[in-house]
């Protein structure tokens, strides 16, 4: 069994998924949660990690590959000398691991650098504290040979 590339239809990766497991095909999808600022506030979701491409598991004689373009939300698997690119275990295994590290450490975290971006105190570099309900932050600014605490809004705060 070998990992292959599949490029699937804009905006359907889950659709395309979701019909290869009906088929029985071992499939991975990565995503991780990404967070953003959306109307001035902090919001969390799901993205692809390689957006418009999911990854098969199949042996090269199995008769599952005739189907693999009619399936729905796929549009090609990546080949070259039109013959499809295998990917090494240990690429995807890699991939997966990496994964369970980004789920592990999340946002920003207590102590990292930011810079503010608006405001009053835009261009100044500032250390993060914590968050301070869904639409401030709380950082740490050097004004006047000491550490202020100001209370800023998220969207001001860029890594």
């Amino acid at each position: 069994m070998t990992w292959y590339a599949l490029q699937h239809k804009p905006a359907q990766g889950d659709r395309a998924l979701q019909h290869l497991q009906n088929q029985d095909i071992p499939c991975f999808f990565p995503k991780i949660e990404v967070e953003k600022i959306r109307a001035g506030k902090r919001t969390k979701r799901l993205e692809p990690l390689f957006p418009g491409y999911l990854f098969i598991n199949l042996e090269q004689t199995n008769p599952v590959w005739a189907r693999l373009r009619s399936t729905r939300g796929v549009i090609r698997v990546v080949s070259f000398a039109n013959k499809p690119a295998p990917i090494g275990d240990e690429v995807i295994r890699h991939i997966k691991d990496s994964l369970d590290k980004v789920a592990e450490t999340g946002g920003i975290k207590e102590g990292e650098p930011v810079q503010l971006d608006d405001g009053p105190f835009r261009g100044i570099n500032a250390i993060f504290q914590a968050y301070d309900g869904e639409e401030r932050a709380i950082v740490l600014i050097s004004f006047m040979q000491k550490q202020q605490r100001v209370k800023v809004p998220v969207s001001a705060i860029r890594r």
